[in-house]
């Protein structure tokens, strides 16, 4: 409807139609309501699932981030007693006959880099996982070195003893972290599941509400516009007037309110 056409509906033309459109709610809404708490009513147990799955899915991430943070920390701290035990032995001559292959790799510096990237920068979990597998790699390049040293130097016993439990801690991390990636995985879709349905139930109980309150307010809305058709547009219970009242005088050929006034302020000025 343009703006013209709208202009010219006339005020109980307009008042029987939100009086109509007020019964049809009336008598619709209640149809809509009973709908609507049905889909709750279905929808809500999948989404109390979906949210379980999901909660018990990053349990097991949480689980395993532990453990393999809980290995690291002791790796880490081994790798410490492994370098001050080098030290020592440095000074005393017992690392004299190490391989060149071993000071070319630097191994424990360049563990100390590695363990400082993972516990200092902001990496993704594939970003961490290469450099578990760059620590990795160094580890099982130097296993053979280890192995021959200690017999033949009974002073790097302590050394070799922290150096294994440093290895096996940062194994056990390796594995947790794999682990931790996998359920991380399967956590996902999950999530994601959760998610759709919670915005499903969401947008349900909102369609609920409206419908809940607009059949609340039908009852008097019908009562008012009946009343308007009734008595006219005036409202005598709060004192206002009919505010069509002056157009109707104009339509049966009554003055303007603009025309009365001038009248009046011309007879004050003679």
């Amino acid at each position: 409807m343009d703006v013209q056409h709208l202009l010219e509906v006339k005020p109980i033309e307009l008042a029987e139609s939100l009086l109509a459109r007020w019964k049809a709610l009336e008598e619709q809404l209640p149809n809509v309501i009973r709908n609507l708490e049905a889909e709750e009513e279905a929808l809500s147990p999948r989404v109390k699932r979906a949210v379980e799955s999901h909660r018990k899915a990053n349990e097991v991430v949480a689980e395993k981030k532990t453990e393999r943070d809980s290995s690291q920390a002791v790796a880490r701290a081994k790798l410490s007693e492994v370098k001050k035990s080098i030290e020592l032995l440095s000074e005393k001559g017992g690392m004299v006959s190490l391989d060149p292959e071993w000071r070319k790799v630097k191994l424990l510096e360049e563990l100390e880099d590695i363990e400082e990237k993972i516990e200092t920068s902001a990496l993704d979990h594939k970003e961490e996982g290469k450099l578990i597998a760059k620590r990795k790699k160094l580890i099982e390049k130097n296993e053979k070195w280890l192995k021959e040293r200690r017999e033949s130097n009974p002073e790097m016993s302590r050394y070799v003893d922290s150096r294994k439990t440093m290895i096996s801690n940062f194994r056990i991390s390796e594995a947790a972290h794999s682990r931790m990636l996998r359920a991380v995985e399967k956590a996902q879709p999950l999530y994601e599941k959760k998610i759709s349905l919670q915005s499903e139930i969401r947008d349900i109980r909102r369609q609920l509400d409206r419908a809940r309150e607009l059949y609340a307010q039908s009852s008097g809305a019908i009562s008012l516009w009946e009343g308007k058709i009734s008595t006219g547009f005036g409202d005598s219970s709060t004192g206002f007037d009919d505010l069509l009242s002056d157009m109707n005088r104009v339509l049966d050929g009554g003055a303007s309110s603009f025309a009365r006034k001038k009248s009046k302020k011309e007879e004050e000025e003679e």
